[in-house]
């Protein structure tokens, strides 16, 4: 589809065939206000800035950001500061969110060396009993 001055557009179908996800996502992040199609009757329109907003929003949820944080980085790029401001905000989540998984690794490999102790130990308890 396309506007009147050759524009593309996309249905809900066509988005939700595209990024791979579900009607019900689309019309959940258009309720929270995350992207604003655009209503002819009870059909929805969604335009580039739809579109290009939906591929950000579900980019910084594969990141591990919450949908309130992606509304301030992808909403900034609308108002001031814009995109120089957008783009120092995000470098500060990344920062945060780098530091938060950095820190989920380390406990992750704490509880793996913790796993292997006690795996031992059960080993070497059942060599015993087996005596």
């Amino acid at each position: 589809m396309t506007t009147p001055d050759g524009h593309p557009t996309w249905t809900i179908a066509q988005l939700a065939d595209e990024f791979e996800i579900t009607h019900r996502t689309i019309r959940h992040y258009e309720e929270l206000g995350l992207i604003t199609p655009e209503r002819r009757g009870t059909v929805r329109v969604f335009h580039r800035r739809d579109r290009t907003r939906l591929a950000l929003i579900l980019r910084g949820k594969r990141i591990g950001f919450p949908l309130d944080e992606i509304r301030t980085i992808i909403d900034m790029y609308d108002e001031q500061p814009g995109e120089v401001g957008q783009l120092h905000y995000l470098l500060e989540q990344i920062a945060e969110r780098r530091v938060e998984l950095e820190q989920r690794r380390a406990d992750i490999e704490q509880t793996l060396r913790e796993l292997a102790v006690v795996e031992e130990r059960c080993h070497a308890d059942l060599r015993t009993l087996r005596r």
